[in-house]
């Protein structure tokens, strides 16, 4: 009999729900240069990230790509400010020492820093700063690796090669640890150049060890092992999954331009969709597929889900009502606020309190 699984039921969330969500978000912060709602985006998904983390390895990853977005911005910055030109503004902050370029190269090294300049740099970069705390936010609640279960048939070797490249890295760093915590204990040279040369080999060796038995663990379990070896239907799910591919970039591409025609935006996305989930599924049944427990898909699930793809609607809705809002037309102005935006990056908000609660770690008994 199938358990039901209630919002107040502790148990970690479907992985998949959280990478929608944080996509959803994604999708919001790359419709709008606002400075409004990309800072409401980061608070968002900061807020929710503090919620709902737990003590996974990976819970720690939103700092790290919280701190790659600020240095994204300062060095958009920096370059700003280097490359600056005294037509994209009159407000002068201060100059810099200019150098000869010549003008075939369409850049000026030096010379006077506007404000304006450096405000359309920091609102560009604030944009592209958003995206990556939504990309953390879905790394620091749902495992990549663990969503990599759920790869559909079609693509298991490009799931098997994600999960070697995610299992490889940190195991190396763990034997580099070891093998150096083992020559300190044994004594011997203390340089570095000296060091790396009696530690590259017991890590390479542990590396292909290594390597060995992950192969042989996966054939034993018959990765690789197809059903079906029909010429005609392989080149049928390929020919669907090429068309797919490329009738989904060019419907993103419709989407986002939002000067193309109107067949290259949402129909073209769904007729590209048609086909690659069509191809998925040809090519699913040429390989024999379990699970083992699969995490439930359920109502908070949907809820989450929902969520972030109502902060993309209402953006994109917002595009089509009001798109003045979104982009600032002077830099210095003061930047409105665009309610329907702004409306849909707060329901965003909704998974800390919707989101069933961690499951809570038994505590060791101390002997």
């Amino acid at each position: 009999m199938r358990p039901h699984h209630r919002i107040t039921h502790p148990r970690a969330l479907h992985p998949g729900a959280w990478w929608l969500w944080a996509l959803g978000l994604a999708a919001a912060a790359s419709r709008t240069a606002n400075p409004v709602p990309l800072v409401l985006i980061i608070a968002v998904t900061w807020f929710v990230v503090s919620a709902r983390r737990g003590d996974t390895p990976w819970a720690a990853s939103y700092a790290l790509f919280f701190r790659l977005a600020l240095i994204v911005i300062a060095i958009h910055l920096v370059f700003q400010t280097l490359l600056s030109g005294s037509t994209q503004g009159t407000t002068v902050l201060f100059s810099l020492p200019e150098i000869p370029v010549p003008d075939s190269f369409g850049i000026q090294l030096g010379g006077d820093v506007t404000l304006e300049a450096l405000l359309t740099a920091f609102y560009v970069a604030l944009q592209l700063a958003a995206i990556f705390c939504c990309i953390g936010a879905a790394n620091a609640l749902g495992s990549a690796r663990q969503l990599l279960r759920y790869v559909p048939a079609a693509l298991y070797e490009i799931g098997i090669a994600c999960v070697i490249a995610l299992t490889f890295a940190p195991q190396l760093a763990g034997d580099a640890r070891r093998v150096r915590d083992a020559a300190r204990l044994r004594g011997g040279n203390r340089g570095r150049v000296r060091r790396l040369g009696r530690l590259a080999m017991p890590m390479l060796e542990g590396a292909l060890e290594r390597s060995v038995e992950l192969a042989a663990a996966m054939d034993s379990r018959g990765y690789g092992r197809t059903t079906t070896t029909d010429p005609r239907a392989r080149r049928t799910t390929s020919l669907l999954v090429v068309a797919g591919s490329l009738g989904t970039c060019v419907g993103v591409y419709g989407l986002l331009a939002g000067t193309a025609d109107s067949w290259l935006g949402l129909p073209m996305l769904l007729v590209g969709a048609a086909l690659g989930v069509l191809g998925i599924a040809s090519g699913g049944r040429r390989t024999g597929r379990t699970r083992y427990r699969p995490d439930p898909w359920a109502l908070p699930e949907l809820l989450v889900v929902a969520s972030g793809l109502a902060a993309a609607a209402l953006m994109f809705w917002q595009v089509r009502v009001d798109p003045g809002v979104l982009v600032l037309s002077s830099s210095t102005a003061v930047p409105p606020v665009p309610l329907l935006a702004c409306l849909g990056i707060a329901l965003a908000l909704l998974p800390a309190v919707l989101a069933p609660p961690l499951p809570i770690a038994p505590a060791r008994v101390a002997r």
